[in-house]
């Protein structure tokens, strides 16, 4: 039996290479973000590719009024149901610097819009044996750098509540999946200076 991936922010590179890959073994996607045009077009290649279901859905890690269509959707499918989360947003730091109210937009895109969305689909998890959740963390997060100190702070909550999530699933047979992959080659990552050892989205993907 095929198994769904609910692919938050399947906008981004990451998760284009990470749908691609599992299309490919004939699971399931459900492409979640704004830019629906983006999404469709996303799913369209999944579907040729194999997948079982292939459809973009709306998601805002702003609006938790975005998470219980996709929920809803989830659970008309049979099997397993996983969550690859690629969310995140990181404007420059000495925008922040500027506008400190733009700490809000960073943690909700970055750390709470993605636990509340796998906080609300974690019991149906729970009742099909677990399933598995992939999280895109950062070594932002590891410790406070001056030039992305909140990005950094927002990825360091995020990294500690899929911590917690991972002792809860673990109980019912899931896995949950930190994956802190350095700088990759994103538009997140475009124009940046001195960085070094860049990997591709389909490499970080695999």
């Amino acid at each position: 039996m095929s198994e769904t991936w609910i692919i938050l922010g399947a906008t981004s590179s990451m998760a284009k290479a990470f749908a691609r890959a599992v299309a490919e073994r004939g699971d399931g996607v459900l492409l979640a973000g704004r830019d629906m045009d983006d999404l469709k077009r996303t799913a369209a290649d999944c579907a040729q590719r194999g997948a079982a279901v292939a459809e973009a859905v709306k998601f805002d890690a702003r609006k938790r009024e975005s998470f219980a269509p996709i929920y809803k959707r989830a659970l008309r499918e049979d099997g397993m149901i996983n969550v690859a989360v690629f969310v995140g947003s990181m404007p420059p730091q000495e925008d922040i610097d500027a506008d400190p109210s733009l700490i809000e937009g960073v943690v909700k895109d970055s750390f709470t819009g993605p636990a509340e969305f796998l906080q609300g689909i974690a019991p149906e998890m729970e009742a099909r044996g677990g399933g598995c959740v992939v999280g895109v963390g950062s070594v932002a997060g590891d410790r406070g750098r001056i030039g992305n100190y909140v990005y950094g702070a927002a990825k360091a909550g995020f990294a500690t509540y899929l911590s917690g999530l991972r002792n809860r699933l673990t109980r019912a047979g899931g896995h949950v999946v930190t994956v802190k992959p350095g700088f990759v080659d994103t538009g997140m990552t475009w124009g940046i200076e001195g960085m070094f050892l860049v990997a591709t989205p389909e490499k970080v993907a695999a």
